[in-house]
């Protein structure tokens, strides 16, 4: 029997490593805890240089489909090399980021009469193809992009680093923003808003309720 497969999803700067760590410190057997790109792979070394811009820019025609194809194979490597027996023996993968992502961040580059296309090809590649699992449920932090933004610039201000290809467009993560509220909609994610009176939540606020409903989840 198949454990649960529960993904964390929202845009850069939602907190999706943060509370990826609160959950795996509270949550005991029967639990991993993977995350994605897997940048310490072959495959994530590719999305790395991706993400710096070393393959295409995010207005090249072919880059949706080519970057999708990219965040795909680390899936799949990630899966075949270190998850597959634990999730068909019934452990529980909970994990940030997943084919989700693609949603977000590939289908983004498109125009919006494309969507629906993309959207079929991303689910014949990932889960006909690949034969990657589906997820039991994504979950996706809502932060307001002005929030995350700011986020974003006080981390890289922390860690001496720069934003990366899909970071450095405010314009670029307006549209993953639209497209996430797409396929939010067409995949019945679990939406938690993270500000309340236009104020961010607090961390363990959040992860309050994102721990309830990946326990209810689990024992659904």
């Amino acid at each position: 029997m198949n454990g649960k497969l529960i993904v964390i999803e929202g845009l850069d700067g939602a907190g999706k490593t943060t509370q990826l760590g609160l959950l795996a410190e509270k949550m005991g057997e029967g639990t991993r805890f993977i995350t994605f790109p897997d940048y310490q792979s072959l495959s994530g070394k590719i999305i790395g240089e991706y993400l710096k811009g070393v393959y295409s820019g995010l207005d090249e025609l072919d880059g949706a489909y080519s970057a999708s194809c990219f965040y795909a194979v680390d899936r799949y490597i990630s899966y075949k090399t270190d998850w597959h027996n634990d999730y068909k023996g019934g452990t529980n993968i909970i994990s940030a980021r997943y084919s989700s992502s693609n949603l977000i961040y590939q289908m983004a580059k498109l125009e919006r009469e494309k969507w629906d296309a993309y959207y079929k090809w991303l689910n014949d590649l990932e889960h006909r193809k690949l034969f990657l699992p589906r997820a039991d449920a994504v979950i996706f932090l809502d932060m307001p992009l002005e929030v995350s933004r700011e986020f974003l610039n006080k981390r890289y201000e922390n860690e001496k680093g720069s934003l990366d290809l899909h970071e450095s467009s405010l314009d670029y993560l307006e549209r993953c923003k639209e497209a996430a509220d797409y396929a939010a909609a067409k995949e019945n994610w679990i939406k938690i808003k993270c500000t309340r009176r236009k104020k961010p939540r607090s961390i363990n606020d959040i992860h309050t309720e994102l721990h309830k409903k990946i326990e209810d989840i689990i024992n659904g």
